[in-house]
């Protein structure tokens, strides 16, 4: 049991990453402009899409870093 604790623990760290969307799209300043274009995109259009690619992918790391892993007799790590 105390070894399932220690990495539940370990595992809630990788949650750090998903503050990183967040605070990219939170401080528009950093992002509100015309140039550079993509495809005759404002950067303002094409950075916030890109951030969406770039979110979905963070979340489907921080899903499997920290989904339990079923224990030795079937059960699921914390569940109750």
């Amino acid at each position: 049991m105390a070894h399932d604790a220690g990495a539940n623990k370990s595992s809630k760290g990788w949650l750090w990453l998903l503050l990183l969307p967040w605070i990219a799209m939170i401080w528009v300043p950093s992002y509100n402009k015309v140039e550079p274009q993509l495809f005759d995109f404002p950067f303002f259009y094409w950075y916030q899409l890109l951030w969406v690619l770039i979110s979905a992918v963070i979340t489907a790391l921080v899903y499997v870093k920290t989904k339990t892993r079923p224990t030795a007799n079937g059960s699921q790590g914390d569940a109750k």
